[in-house]
């Protein structure tokens, strides 16, 4: 069963009584502990997919199941990482982790048992009782990270979520995240406009067109991770999805190993 499938979905957005569309037709299908990215220009409609898939927006027409279950409104199955870390500035680190858990069956002790694994899972176990305030971006994308994990989602969307960061801090968590996904097995869609980090992070690049949004190709990569960035065939896969920004002279699916 795929974790996700998203089937001809239709979105517009009224503007002076006028519909205007977002998305036009969009399907395509994630496997379980699979990471996938959604690439495309600014308007494109990448978040608002995202938003639906999450169940924050609703689908004009179309179909969006998540575990075989068609998706109507937000569910704990199903967390969404942004950019902008969303962490209590009243609350430690620990505590901020342990507010995902307050709605599960498990006592004082348990919650903070798992918060406390979590946070060690992202290097953070030194600081859980620090504020938000006395860390640095990357370690406040963390303590994130750490609570999205710890209610144990099935699936975990992720909109720019390194794009606030400097270069090194970034290309750090992007490693953390694939060693954490690479225990947990979580499935990850990832909504990006960085192309390395697309070619770097996943097992297949959903490119997408704008006016309204459709996915124009799907570009597989086939690679052993860690991957190397200064590789000639990653300079390869860099090179082959700039080309098709222009969208011209169609290719067909690529399968690449790296």
């Amino acid at each position: 069963m795929d974790a996700v499938r998203v089937e001809h979905v239709w979105k517009s957005f009224s503007s002076r009584e006028k519909n205007q569309p977002v998305l036009a037709d969009v399907s395509f299908q994630v496997k379980k502990g699979e990471i996938v990215s959604i690439l495309g220009q600014s308007g494109c409609g990448k978040s608002t997919l995202l938003n639906m898939i999450g169940g924050f927006e609703r689908l004009d027409s179309g179909r969006i199941e998540c575990g075989g279950t068609a998706v109507e409104r937000p569910s704990r199955k199903c967390v969404m990482l942004f950019q902008h870390y969303g962490l209590l500035p009243w609350r430690s680190v620990l505590k901020n982790v342990e507010l995902a858990l307050e709605e599960l069956p498990l006592s004082p002790a348990e919650r903070r048992e798992r918060a406390v694994e979590y946070l060690r899972l992202v290097g953070l176990e030194d600081r859980l009782e620090m504020f938000p305030h006395q860390l640095s971006g990357g370690m406040q994308q963390r303590v994130a990270i750490a609570r999205a994990l710890s209610i144990q989602p099935e699936l975990i969307l992720m909109d720019e979520p390194f794009a606030a960061l400097d270069t090194f801090t970034r290309y750090h968590l992007q490693n953390e995240l694939l060693r954490i996904q690479s225990r947990e097995q979580t499935t990850i869609i990832l909504v990006t406009h960085d192309i390395d980090e697309a070619v770097y992070l996943s097992d297949r690049v959903l490119i997408m067109g704008a006016g309204p949004g459709r996915i124009h190709r799907e570009i597989r990569i086939r690679a052993s991770r860690p991957r190397d960035r200064g590789h000639d065939e990653f300079q390869y896969f860099r090179k082959l999805i700039l080309e098709e920004f222009s969208f011209n002279n169609p290719l067909p699916t690529v399968e690449f190993s790296i």
